[in-house]
């Protein structure tokens, strides 16, 4: 990756996508970006700095490398519903690990188009782990920074979708050979814009005023109805933690982004729906009410079009 000079990236605003968590509910975040990529271009272009959050993590991940969005599209309906469908969390976390080395390989954090930040949740010392591509994004130890700490983007990508109970944790061995074990980055910034201005005006010294940013949520919708089965698993403590616990963390990141980054122009498109027929949960697996959730990612955009060119003009 090649980042523009620092004087020259000073003289235009600095563009910032963010991509929430959310499991299978990404189709949905999807849609938005394919009305936004048809109206500014290829996003690894038109972002230099791009966050993720687990499903946020995956498509960050893939537009960063290069990818547009239909074809991240495609990879979701063929992979998404068979991962979530399968029964049991090893089932989940093998299935997911075969796909993130099939799409990334040996992709590493140096190979990417753009800036990218991938969170994910260090479990025994319960705090943050960002992955990130440039020395640039560094907050201290400067000296000893390695893009994705050594690990490589289908590793780190993994890493920020293991939802546990849902998956399995992972560990993953980085630099000199450290361990550490990672869960869902859901757990500290479902939501990661905080974390992505934060790396802008810190970091990368931008005055607040002098960024732009996108923040996409999955959309809020009515639990549906489960199975006798599903109704059982989704009654454990460690289950409806997980769940309540994204859905806070969403909604406090934003209210703390409004609240410390008041100044920095920000579009957050992230649709709340009540009706029945669009009850659905982050393991999703039919591939019909995906399709709908993509539908209404679209009509989302529509309705945020003009704040977002006033946000760009």
């Amino acid at each position: 990756m090649q980042p523009p000079e620092p004087d020259q990236e000073k003289l235009a605003p600095l563009r910032i996508l963010s991509l929430d968590g959310g499991g299978a509910k990404g189709f949905y975040t999807l849609g938005v970006l394919r009305e936004l990529e048809a109206a500014v271009g290829p996003l690894h272009q038109f972002f230099p700095l791009m966050f993720g959050t687990s499903t946020g993590a995956i498509i960050a991940a893939l537009l960063a490398s290069g990818r547009d969005v239909q074809a991240t599209l495609e990879l979701y309906k063929a992979h998404v519903p068979a991962i979530m469908k399968q029964s049991a969390p090893a089932q989940r976390t093998a299935a997911l690990r075969r796909l993130c080395h099939e799409v990334f390989g040996e992709i590493k954090f140096s190979d990417l188009k753009t800036r990218i930040g991938i969170v994910a949740t260090q479990w025994d010392l319960e705090k943050p782990m960002i992955f990130k591509t440039s020395v640039e994004q560094a907050h201290g130890r400067k000296d000893t920074f390695i893009p994705g700490f050594g690990c490589t983007l289908a590793e780190a990508v993994e890493a920020s979708c293991s939802a546990y109970p849902f998956f399995e944790r992972r560990k993953l061995q980085i630099r000199d050979g450290e361990w550490v074990e990672l869960a869902d980055g859901g757990y500290c910034a479902n939501n990661p814009t905080l974390y992505a201005i934060a790396d802008a005006v810190r970091a990368l010294k931008q005055e607040p005023t002098n960024l732009r940013v996108v923040s996409l949520g999955v959309g809020t919708y009515p639990e549906p109805r489960y199975g006798w089965y599903q109704r059982m698993i989704r009654k454990w403590p460690s289950v409806r933690l997980l769940q309540k616990t994204l859905n806070v963390n969403t909604a406090s990141m934003d209210q703390l982004r409004v609240l410390l980054f008041r100044d920095v122009p920000t579009v957050r498109i992230c649709e709340t729906f009540s009706t029945p027929e669009m009850a659905t949960d982050l393991m999703e697996h039919h591939l019909t009410k995906l399709d709908l959730l993509y539908q209404r990612g679209r009509q989302s955009y529509a309705q945020c079009e003009d704040d977002l060119r006033r946000l760009f003009h």
